[in-house]
């Protein structure tokens, strides 16, 4: 709703230290109680990322290096990294972290000792979105939730997957509850312009919605989501925002039509 004219930014030092570990879990419940457990705890991770079993299978095949193995009785990866300049204090947040990790039941934890480690298991993370494409996973939603509420999500997509003939994967930032979702359903490579896919996915956002959740979590509405958007605002809350936009884009020159048509 406006142009930058400036912008001012505040340069911070790159953190010295970072510490990285995976821990494996048999339950979804247990990994997001463990992720809750972890922000009570008063830790904040400079990442925690979930990955679900049915999305480590595919990416672990691409990984050929990767050493953790990914075995049926598994749920979910937890991967965590904490930051700073103090090796001493990251050392002991590890540790702690890990002792929570233990409470919620977490498989052995894996440290990653050095660069290459370290890597590795980044690379299984970094590369999930890649190889779930590369095996018909094309059609990719942004969706967030309660960070408690993840398993009740991921149950509810798989559970949505089977009522209507589709695959999902899912894998994504449980330190803020936003999932990626992404599906796989024959003959259907995106989502534009399918009728029964639309529904399937309004399905998906309703779920979302009823979990106390939103239709986008980091990769904004765009013109993708902008469809959904009266699943979680109203009517009246939407032509309040189209209103705003008017007042300060009475010609509509700004993203003319990416968000509201002009009327």
């Amino acid at each position: 709703l406006g142009i930058v004219t400036k912008i001012v930014l505040r340069l911070i030092p790159y953190p010295k230290y970072d510490l990285l570990m995976l821990v494996p879990f048999r339950s979804l419940e247990k990994a997001s109680e463990t992720v809750s457990a972890i922000f009570r705890a008063g830790f904040t991770p400079s990442a925690l990322e979930l990955v679900e079993i049915d999305a480590l299978k595919i990416v672990s095949k691409m990984v050929d290096s990767f050493v953790v193995p990914v075995t049926d009785d598994i749920a979910a990866h937890l991967v965590i990294e904490v930051d700073g300049n103090n090796l001493d204090v990251l050392m002991n947040e590890m540790e702690q972290i890990a002792a929570l990790t233990e409470q919620f039941e977490g498989g052995e934890v894996f440290f990653a000792d050095d660069a290459q480690q370290k890597a590795e298991l980044w690379k299984l993370r970094r590369r999930t979105a890649e190889a779930v494409k590369m095996a018909g996973y094309t059609i990719e939603e942004d969706t967030v939730v309660p960070r408690a509420l993840l398993p009740d999500l991921i149950r509810g997509v798989k559970a949505l997957g089977i009522k209507n003939n589709y695959q999902a994967v899912c894998y994504g930032h449980a330190g803020d509850g936003n999932l990626h979702i992404r599906i796989k359903k024959d003959g259907t490579p995106n989502s534009h312009g399918d009728v029964e896919m639309t529904k399937n996915l309004r399905e998906l956002f309703e779920l979302v919605k009823s979990l106390g959740g939103t239709v986008s979590g980091e990769h904004g509405i765009g013109l993708i989501q902008k469809g959904y958007l009266d699943i979680v605002f109203s009517k009246a809350q939407i032509e309040l925002m189209r209103g705003i936009k008017k007042v300060f884009d009475p010609n509509n020159i700004l993203n003319a039509g990416k968000i509201f048509d002009h009327s």
